[in-house]
């Protein structure tokens, strides 16, 4: 069954959050002086079990999903995360499983996550330069943690990208080391615009540079050509290094949006679906897995909502609309 949106966009990609907690402090996501030791992150109690996601995610297959991908906070602190990946690649109809990840515990679990049938990661990455990663983390994790993740990822058989989020000021030095890098191990590295999602990160227009700036800048050093979207609603503004099969992409919802193709739902880890990235509140699924609804009473829920939906942030971006709207935290959504 494929269900539509009132822009009659379809459900096709679904992102589960397993976890509200990080081990890094980045500051344009959780910074420190917002996120410290006191912050009251979710109760054990309070995120969905590994038998509720499973059950969401089955229902949402049955409604046209495709791909879900696993997110957090960062996904691999969550206990026996193969176990949930190994229950989710069971279900029939499902094509793809991903995850997003921040690596410094990949080289220890790759092996198992790649048994339980996980396909493929995105790999977060601001900086190759120690001394900047540093501080953009915050958490006194080294580059080379992350590196060694990825290396093991590749020797187990995942298919691997790299995600680098582009922000004045922070780390545009770093975008053709990190172009130069990935491009020699053939991994497809995609830069991000620094985006106004949730509230704790200060952001603003001066503040992002744009797909059109590091494109001219990566031009000035490699030759590119562009290449079509995969499927519909892919996300990333395609390019191959000519000469290659290695791909880099840009994620451009600030400057070039692409609210029109948008066919993703999220389900944060405490089981509230938003229809949006950029969503001020969400639909409590946790009570409804919990108060004895049926699945049929349950799908109705998902078809209402999607049928429902009808959202355009990026599209309706303007100064005032980020400095007066109230959104949720990328570390409790998922990105």
């Amino acid at each position: 069954m494929k269900i539509t949106d009132k822009f009659g966009r379809p459900l096709q990609d679904l992102r589960i959050s397993v976890t509200d907690r990080c081990n890094f402090r980045c500051t344009y996501c959780m910074p420190k002086e917002i996120f410290g030791k006191d912050y009251p992150f979710l109760p054990k109690s309070d995120l969905l079990t590994f038998e509720e996601i499973e059950r969401l995610a089955k229902l949402f297959v049955r409604l046209g999903v495709k791909k879900i991908r696993l997110t957090g906070g960062e996904p691999l602190l969550r206990r026996n995360l193969p176990d949930l990946i190994a229950r989710l690649s069971a279900i029939d109809g499902l094509e793809d499983i991903g995850l997003t990840t921040n690596a410094t515990l990949l080289e220890k679990m790759a092996i198992d996550l790649k048994a339980a049938g996980l396909k493929r990661i995105n790999v977060s990455l601001d900086a190759l330069d120690n001394e900047l990663f540093q501080r953009i983390n915050d958490s006194g994790i080294r580059t080379e943690h992350v590196l060694r993740g990825i290396d093991k990822a590749m020797e187990v058989g995942l298919k691997v990208k790299v995600n680098m989020v582009v922000k004045k000021g922070m780390n545009e030095p770093e975008i053709i080391p990190m172009a130069r890098f990935f491009k020699e191990k053939e991994i497809t590295l995609r830069f991000i615009e620094f985006m106004d999602v949730g509230k704790t990160n200060g952001w603003d227009f001066s503040k992002v540079i744009a797909k059109k700036e590091i494109y001219h800048l990566l031009n000035q050093h490699f030759e590119l050509e562009a290449i079509d979207p995969a499927y519909l609603g892919e996300v990333a503004k395609r390019y191959r290094y000519v000469g290659t099969s290695t791909e880099v992409g840009f994620i451009t919802s600030v400057s070039e949006s692409f609210c029109s193709t948008c066919t993703r739902a999220r389900i944060a880890a405490d089981g509230k679906l938003y229809t949006c990235l950029f969503a001020a509140k969400g639909f409590d699924f946790r009570e409804l897995l919990r108060s004895g609804k049926t699945d049929k009473e349950i799908e109705e829920n998902i078809i209402d909502i999607w049928n429902s939906r009808g959202d355009r942030y990026s599209d309706e971006r303007t100064e005032a609309t980020v400095k007066n709207k109230d959104r949720i935290e990328m570390s409790y959504i998922g990105g």
